[in-house]
C-alpha cells in the first residue's frame, strides 16, 4: 500500500486533491513513494500510468522530463518510424508548451501522436510511453492550459529537480541477475551473436552456464505467455557465448577491461564459485585488484563438482572461467582452506572481502537411526563430488565402483537431488528412486519441467507425499528403510494445505544407498566467533539484501553464505551488486548503491510483469521452438550433453517471436 495524491498506475484510479488524510484513499501498488533512505519522491511515472505523492507537482515538467528520456531511447534504437519520431515530436511539443511557448494545437497534436504511437510502434516503449503523458494532460490539464494561456514556463521548469529514469522489462525483472534479455534476444534475431554476447554479460559474466542450468523464472514473465507461449529465453542466451567459443573470437566484454590501478587497493574473495567468479570480473573490469581463494584443486565451485557434465559440460564452463581468472587483475589460489584465524589475516590484509563460498554440507533427512558414519549412507555433495571430479577432471576413481547395479534412494525436490538421481542412473544403478514430501507440480517449480521430465523418460521412479521415518541397518551396512506416506489436507480455515500421514500407509524400501539431498548448510567455521556476525534462522550470514555488507564493516557476503543454497543466477545477481558496492567502499568507506540499482528495488517490489494483461496486437499462435535432445538411449549411459541446443534456423525462429518488452519509468525526487 502507498500513500499517494494521485494515481493511475495499472488502472486504479485516486484522486486524493484537496482530501483530507481521513478522506484519503491508499494505492494498492507498492509504489516507490520513498525513494531512498530519507529522500522522498515527488511522482512516479511509468509504462502503466502515473502516481503524484505530493501537491505541488509540476506535472507539465514530468510529462516533458519522461518523454526526454524516452526521446534518448527512442535516438539510438530507430527501428519503426512511429516509435523514433513519435519520441522527438512527443518532447519538442510538451517542452515547448512548458517554457511557455505552447498553443492548444500543440497539444491536440500531441493526443494525435500519442495514438498513433500506441497503436503502431513495433515494441512496447513506443506503445506504452504516451499513456502517462495522456494521463497527466486529461487530469492535470489546467497547469497545461495555464503556461499556454499565459505564455509563461511550467511552475517548476527552472527548478532544480532530479528525475531518475530505468529501463526496463518483465522478464529482465524478474532475472536474479536482470539480464537485459531483449538485447541479446535481439542480438540472435539480427545474427549478430557478438551484440548478443556482451548484452548478456552486462550483469552475466557466465554465459555458457546460465545458458544451460538457469532455472529461467524470466520464462514466468514473459509476456509472450500472455499470447501463447513462452520464449525460449534461456536458450537463446547460449548461442552468443558458443559463438564465441566455437570461432575462437577475442573475450566479448561489456566494455573494455581498464588496466589494473596501481593504488594499492585489493579485495579478496573467498570462493570460486559463481558468486565469487562474478564479482571478480566486475571488480577486474575496472582495473580493481582481486584475489580469489578457492579451497578446491578445481575451480567454479558447485557447478564444476556438483552439476554434472550432462547438464553442464565442464569445457562450457570453462572458458566461463577463464573468462574471469584471464583478466589483469585477478590472481586465484586453489587448494587454499580459509578457517576463521586465516580469514582474519585476509581482512586485515585486504581493502574489503567477500564471503562468497558454497553451502557443501549436506543436511540430515531427520530419521530415526540416521547416521553420517552407516555404510551405504552418503550426503548428495559427497556422491557428486565424485562423479564430476572423476568424469571432469579424472581425479579420485568411477562413483560406479559404489553404485553399479544397487538400488539408490534419494531423498529431496531440487536440483541436486535431480543430479543425483540422473547420476545414480549413468553410473549404473539398477533401480533408483526418489522420495518427496510434495508433489509433482512442487519438484517442477522447484526444478524444471525439462528436468523432471526427462528423469522420468531415465528411469527415475518418484514417490510423492512421502518421507523416511526409520533407517535399519546390519552391521552398520544400510539395508531398507521405513517410509511414510502422507497426503494433502485442506486447511479448513483457508490457509496453505497440510500434509497429514496417511495411517496404515507406511512401506518399506529395500536398498543399498541413501543419498540426502533436502538442503545443503554453510560451514560456519570459518567465521571467527569473536566478530560476532549476525546471522539469519537459516544459519546463513545477515546482509540487508541491498547492498551486501555484512554486519561487520568491510566484509561482504553474497551467494549461498549470504541466503543458503540458490541458483546460479542468484548468485551471480547478488555478486554484482556487491561487487559494484565493493568498488566505491574502498575508496570512500561508505557503502552506496546506485540510482540504477535503487531504480531496480523499486521495480522488483512493484512487479513489472502483469499475468492478467490482454495482450493484442501480436500475431498469435507462432510455436516455441524445442531444441533437440538426446535420446534416452543415447544419454543413459554416459555423460554427454543432454541438450543440443538451437540450430540457427531454430534460433533465428524463435528470437522472432520476442516482442521486445522495454518499459520506461522515471521518479522525480
Amino acid at each position: 500500500m502507498s500513500a499517494v495524491i494521485f494515481s493511475t498506475w495499472r488502472g486504479e484510479f485516486i484522486d486524493n486533491r484537496g482530501k483530507s488524510p481521513d478522506e484519503s484513499s491508499e494505492s494498492g501498488f507498492k509504489l516507490p513513494q520513498n525513494y531512498h533512505g530519507d529522500v522522498t519522491s515527488k511522482a512516479f511515472i511509468g509504462w502503466d500510468g502515473v502516481a503524484i505523492f505530493q501537491e505541488d507537482v509540476d506535472a507539465l515538467r514530468l510529462a516533458t522530463e519522461y518523454a526526454a528520456q524516452y526521446q534518448v531511447y527512442s535516438e539510438a534504437c530507430g527501428r519503426c518510424a512511429p516509435g523514433r519520431w513519435g519520441g522527438r515530436i512527443l518532447y519538442d511539443l510538451l517542452d515547448k508548451i512548458a517554457r511557455g511557448e505552447g498553443s492548444y494545437a500543440d497539444t491536440d497534436h500531441l493526443k494525435e501522436v500519442s495514438q498513433t504511437m500506441m497503436l503502431t510502434s513495433k515494441c512496447e516503449i513506443g506503445r506504452t510511453v504516451p499513456k502517462p503523458i495522456l494521463d497527466l494532460m486529461e487530469h492535470y490539464w489546467e497547469q497545461f492550459r495555464d503556461a499556454i494561456e499565459h505564455q509563461k514556463p511550467s511552475k517548476h521548469y527552472h527548478d532544480d529537480i532530479k528525475y531518475i529514469a530505468k529501463v526496463t522489462a518483465p522478464c529482465t525483472d524478474m532475472c536474479p541477475a536482470l539480464v537485459d534479455i531483449p538485447a541479446y534476444i535481439e542480438g540472435v534475431r539480427d545474427m549478430q551473436f557478438g551484440d548478443s554476447l556482451v548484452a548478456t554479460r552486462q550483469t552475466m559474466p557466465l554465459a555458457h552456464t546460465c545458458g544451460r542450468v538457469c532455472p529461467h523464472p524470466c520464462e514466468d514473465a514473459c509476456r509472450r505467455a500472455n499470447l501463447d507461449e513462452p520464449i525460449s529465453i534461456m536458450e537463446l542466451k547460449r548461442l552468443g557465448a558458443d559463438y564465441e567459443t566455437d570461432h575462437a573470437l577475442p573475450w566479448q566484454h561489456p566494455h573494455p577491461p581498464k588496466p589494473l590501478r596501481n593504488d594499492g587497493k585489493k579485495v579478496a574473495i573467498i570462493g570460486a564459485g559463481p558468486a565469487g567468479l562474478s564479482a571478480a570480473y566486475y571488480l577486474a573490469l575496472e582495473g580493481i585488484k582481486v584475489d580469489i581463494f578457492e579451497e578446491l584443486p578445481v575451480n567454479g565451485g558447485e557447478v564444476a563438482v556438483g552439476v554434472p557434465q550432462y547438464r553442464m559440460p565442464i569445457e562450457k564452463y570453462q572458458k566461463d572461467i577463464d573468462l574471469v581468472l584471464e583478466l589483469e587483475a585477478v590472481d586465484i589460489y586453489n587448494n587454499h582452506r580459509v578457517d576463521a584465524e586465516r580469514l582474519k589475516e585476509i581482512e586485515e590484509e585486504y581493502d574489503a572481502t567477500l564471503l562468497a563460498f558454497g553451502a557443501r554440507l549436506s543436511k540430515a533427512v531427520r530419521a530415526k537411526n540416521e547416521r553420517a558414519d552407516m555404510q551405504g549412507y552418503w550426503g548428495a555433495i559427497a556422491m557428486l563430488d565424485k562423479v564430476n571430479l572423476w568424469s571432469k577432471y579424472g581425479i579420485g576413481s568411477p562413483a560406479s565402483n559404489e553404485l553399479k547395479d544397487k538400488t539408490v534412494v534419494c531423498v529431496g525436490g531440487g536440483f541436486t537431488s535431480m543430479d543425483v538421481v540422473r547420476c545414480s542412473v549413468r553410473e549404473g544403478a539398477k533401480k533408483v528412486i526418489m522420495l518427496y514430501r510434495r508433489d509433482e507440480k512442487t519438484i517442477i517449480q522447484n526444478t524444471t519441467y525439462e528436468e523432471y521430465h526427462e528423469a522420468v523418460e531415465e528411469g527415475v521412479e518418484f514417490i510423492f507425499h512421502s518421507a523416511i521415518e526409520e533407517i535399519f541397518d546390519e552391521n552398520n551396512q544400510l539395508k531398507k528403510l521405513l517410509v511414510n506416506r502422507f497426503e494433502l489436507m485442506p486447511d479448513p480455515e483457508g490457509g496453505r494445505p497440510q500434509l497429514v500421514k496417511v495411517e496404515g500407509g507406511d512401506f518399506e524400501i529395500e536398498c543399498d544407498y541413501l543419498i540426502p539431498a533436502v538442503s545443503q548448510a554453510l560451514d560456519t567455521h570459518i567465521l571467527p566467533k569473536e566478530w560476532g556476525l549476525a546471522m539469519t534462522s537459516w544459519d546463513s550470514i545477515q546482509t540487508n539484501g541491498k547492498d551486501y555488507m555484512t554486519s561487520r564493516p568491510g566484509l561482504f557476503a553474497a551467494g549461498d553464505c549470504e541466503y543458503g543454497p540458490m541458483t546460479i543466477v542468484n548468485a551471480v545477481g547478488q555478486a554484482k551488486r556487491a561487487a559494484s558496492v565493493i568498488s566505491r567502499y574502498i575508496y570512500d568507506g561508505k557503502v552506496t548503491l546506485l540510482d540504477d540499482e535503487i531504480m531496480e528495488d523499486h521495480l522488483a517490489r512493484l512487479k513489472v510483469y502483469n499475468k492478467d494483461e490482454k495482450v493484442t496486437g501480436w500475431m498469435p499462435g507462432l510455436p516455441r521452438m524445442v531444441s533437440e535432445k538426446l535420446s534416452v538411449q543415447e544419454r543413459i549411459d554416459n555423460n554427454r550433453e543432454v541438450n543440443l541446443g538451437f540450430t540457427g534456423e531454430e534460433a533465428l525462429s524463435e528470437a522472432q517471436r520476442c516482442m521486445r518488452c522495454y518499459y520506461i519509468s522515471m521518479v522525480a525526487v
